[in-house]
């Protein structure tokens, strides 16, 4: 894969060179860039198949230079250093990255994936919406991967969530039921706590969907769409609190 890196630290690059030289025989790497302009000229001169795009430049953000050449018809790893509400916005967007300091496996595994992708259509589909996460104070739609695409959901639609292993099913306002390749840990960990609950170990609810509450020792919800769902008896004094809220 022709590979352009964009990254304005010269130990950060040369660390990613090696262990992209030492482990990835497949890789490439045909340019380098440490700001929006000389990335912008390499990518349209290189046309490269995969981006290592270190988020913050200096003075700058990588996201003007995607502003610029988007769409784009490549794979893209971003490089972050950013704190929790940043990494929400990639993981909503359903976009790979890696933390800093780059970790091999990590790597290896984000280069598995933009090998797998490679020729898929929906990667300016999720950087439209990775953008747009970045520009707001809150994150209003989520990036759900389904079979061998991305689906865009706004949170809001989100009745409840269904735990099936390693998956998890996407229960929705519009009586719609989506198998999505994430667990429901990742699930209580994206959406806004403020009104998603994980009332028990398999089921993620939002709250404005709650038809009725029948009293027990743990309780029952009946949603609006007549599913009724157990309350965890370790949970109940917590779900009562914010149900009363």
């Amino acid at each position: 894969m022709r590979t352009l890196i964009v990254e304005d630290e010269p130990k950060n690059m040369k660390i990613l060179k090696k262990f992209l030289g030492d482990y990835f025989p497949e890789i490439e790497v045909v340019g380098e860039a440490a700001n929006v302009q000389k990335a912008k000229e390499k990518y349209y001169s290189l046309e490269p198949e995969l981006l290592f795009l270190d988020v913050q430049l200096t003075n700058e953000s990588v996201f003007d230079f995607l502003d610029q050449v988007m769409p784009v018809s490549c794979e893209i790893i971003f490089i972050t250093a950013y704190d929790t509400y940043a990494l929400k916005a990639f993981r909503y967007s359903a976009v790979d990255y890696l933390l800093k300091p780059v970790n091999i496996e990590e790597l290896r595994l984000a280069i598995h994936k933009a090998k797998q992708k490679i020729g898929q259509k929906n990667i300016n589909i999720q950087l439209k919406q990775l953008i747009e996460n970045f520009s707001k104070s809150s994150l209003n739609r989520i990036a759900l991967p389904v079979d061998s695409e991305i689906r865009f959901l706004d949170v809001n639609e989100i009745m409840y969530c269904n735990s099936k292993g390693p998956y998890t099913c996407i229960h929705t306002s519009f009586n719609k039921t989506l198998l999505t390749s994430r667990t429901i840990g990742e699930y209580e960990e994206l959406l806004p706590r403020d009104f998603f609950f994980r009332v028990h170990n398999s089921f993620l609810i939002n709250m404005h969907f709650i038809a009725r509450y029948i009293k027990g020792r743990g309780g029952i919800l009946e949603m609006q769409d007549g599913t009724k769902i157990e309350v965890a008896t370790r949970r109940k004094e917590e779900f009562l609190s914010m149900f009363n809220k």
